[in-house]
């Protein structure tokens, strides 16, 4: 590296030496401006010779003040406590084996936080410190991965809250005054706590999922799938539940492609997709099956279900969020998880989802799944 001699744009005299925002970008290879990171690079005499432009908009500091500081003066950090961070961890001296300082939280002065990593680059394994390579990071990413996961507690709590309730409330009366009761009534109290730990096993069970598709752990058990039957059979239940059974069209093109995927998880996936077309959309919910391009690289076919509705549809500003944490569109109940869930679940399967508007102008959800057959079957 040239340091006091770059003729690189943006050079500035400090302290009567020449110093650039960065090291020479061609000798580096790179800018150092481009790097979406602060990077502050202070040499064998702890000296500031690089200072970049991510480092100048999170720490307020101009380049032109802090190149040529020294270390500590130029990035003055302190740790939660209050102690003075470059006291602590000393890179000049201390332990000569000493090669990093894993990320750790950090103040800059008036209290911002950021994340701080840094290197010590030595002339060999226990030779001297030449160079120390600091790397800053914004916490805001942190932060609204922190308040979605503080949210995510909230909803549930609060939609666990009313069921459990619930519970409690019938199984205490009937214990207490199960004499006082008909039959009728007895009955009536027990479906209705049968119905509300239906609904705390569904809200575990979504939890998990999403702690699953959140890590990349979701399992997928791949056998061969019927889609015809699957929605099929999830029709059938509303019609057994009280729906006009012209409130469903079921169109499949034929011949299908073989499927092999999760069941339960696709009947997790058709189960939400037409319970908001009925929940929220309204006239006849089409479901049309079709062989389409498979998402996958190397498989010619895939399978494609598009679930429709003649209702309100979605807004246009909010196409973009539908498959977000907590989305829910006016008037809409529920945690807000469900086509979060189904979108992790399609793309473990290798399958890619949109929204979009229907030509009855509801919603219309089009989900595709590669046909996934085993290597034996090829």
């Amino acid at each position: 590296m040239t340091v006091g001699t770059s003729s690189a744009p943006g050079a500035r005299e400090v302290r009567g030496q020449s110093a650039s925002r960065s090291d020479d970008p061609a000798e580096l290879g790179f800018d150092p401006d481009d790097l979406p990171d602060g990077l502050v690079v202070a040499d064998e005499h702890g000296h500031v010779i690089c200072f970049n432009a991510a480092a100048e908009r999170i720490t307020a500091v101009r380049a032109a003040d802090a190149l040529g500081q020294r270390l500590e003066k130029a990035l003055p950090l302190e740790d939660l406590e209050g102690r003075r961070w470059w006291q602590l961890t000393d890179p000049y001296g201390g332990l000569a084996i000493r090669r990093r300082q894993p990320e750790r939280n950090l103040l800059l002065p008036g209290g911002r936080e950021v994340l701080v990593s840094a290197r010590f680059v030595r002339t060999g394994p226990t030779g001297p410190v030449s160079r120390v390579v600091v790397s800053l990071r914004d916490t805001e990413a942190r932060r609204r991965t922190e308040r979605s996961h503080a949210e995510l507690i909230a909803t549930v709590a609060h939609e666990l809250r009313s069921p459990l309730t619930s519970v409690k409330g019938f199984t205490a009366t009937l214990l207490a005054k199960w004499e006082r009761f008909t039959d009728d009534q007895k009955r009536l109290m027990l479906e209705t706590v049968d119905a509300d730990a239906d609904r705390v096993t569904r809200l575990i069970a979504e939890l998990l999922d999403i702690s699953r598709i959140d890590s990349g752990r979701l399992e997928v058990r791949r056998q061969p799938v019927d889609m015809g039957a699957a929605v099929g059979r999830h029709i059938q239940a509303y019609v057994a539940a009280g729906q006009p059974a012209d409130r469903f069209l079921l169109r499949m093109e034929q011949p299908l492609p073989d499927l092999w995927a999760d069941p339960d998880k696709i009947d997790q996936v058709l189960s939400n997709l037409i319970e908001n077309a009925v929940r929220h959309g309204d006239g006849t919910v089409t479901i049309d099956i079709t062989a389409t391009t498979s998402p996958r690289e190397g498989e010619d076919v895939g399978t494609s279900v598009t679930v429709s509705d003649e209702g309100p549809g979605i807004p246009e500003e909010s196409m973009n969020r539908v498959f977000t944490r907590f989305w829910r569109g006016s008037k809409r109940g529920g945690t807000g998880l469900g086509l979060y869930i189904v979108k992790g679940i399609v793309e473990a399967h290798g399958g890619t989802i949109e929204v979009g508007r229907a030509p009855g102008g509801g919603a219309q959800f089009r989900f595709t799944l590669p046909v996934a057959a085993p290597a034996f079957m090829a």
